[in-house]
């Protein structure tokens, strides 16, 4: 379902475009690529000096390479168009500190401690934050999305459409179905409600089972 339309006249003057990309690499790791630019419609005047109509303001990108565990493993920035030539460039090479840090755990607040205020690019920073999803998505590729799984699909219970007792799960991840406790109440008591050979399976915020010793036996 499209916006709804406007009932004024209006004039277009910015447009920022921000395209994510994922590659599976021949060495067995991953590139997630992210790119933002900005154009303005009209002439734009700069303390800098004057940016012409449809020429970009803003172009830069990041570069992680990763492995199946989310881990960075290499990380590259680069910036092809800023407002202030020969001196925004400066910070990219500061993005190497992304190495290390791992896409699925603790990624956003260690964004905002290693490049936050002047510490970084604000542009290639907010790029950042899309890369864990786009991460999640490029791995969906390789990963059948069905109810087949021993682990709890990662996308349970991450918005509210999945969550464990929506009727999106119960269509379609009907294994890791949670009923609503008054729906759970009426239909089986709960002295008498059945547990499968394993116990109950109570996924965690992180997606896997609470009882991974069982799971990983």
């Amino acid at each position: 379902m499209p916006l709804p339309p406007i009932a004024y006249e209006r004039t277009r003057q910015h447009v920022r475009r921000v395209e994510l990309s994922g590659f599976k690499r021949g060495d067995g790791h991953w590139d997630i690529e992210a790119r933002i630019v900005d154009v303005k419609d009209h002439d734009y005047h700069l303390s800098s000096g004057m940016r012409p109509q449809g020429e970009p303001v803003h172009d830069m990108s990041v570069r992680v390479t990763i492995d199946r565990k989310m881990n960075i493993l290499d990380a590259v920035a680069c910036s092809d168009a800023t407002p202030y030539p020969g001196l925004c460039e400066s910070i990219a090479p500061h993005y190497r500190q992304l190495v290390g840090l791992n896409l699925f755990h603790g990624f956003r607040k260690a964004v905002k401690d290693l490049f936050g205020g002047v510490h970084g690019c604000s542009h290639l920073s907010e790029l950042l934050m899309h890369l864990p999803t786009a991460a999640l998505q490029t791995f969906a590729s390789d990963i059948p999305d069905n109810d087949d799984s021993a682990h709890k699909p990662y996308q349970l219970d991450r918005c509210h459409a999945l969550d464990a007792h929506a009727e999106a799960v119960r269509r379609y991840y009907p294994r890791w179905y949670r009923a609503p406790l008054a729906e759970s109440a009426s239909e089986t008591p709960p002295f008498t409600k059945p547990l499968s050979p394993d116990g109950e399976l109570n996924a965690g915020s992180a997606g896997t089972p609470s009882n991974p010793g069982k799971e990983n036996a």
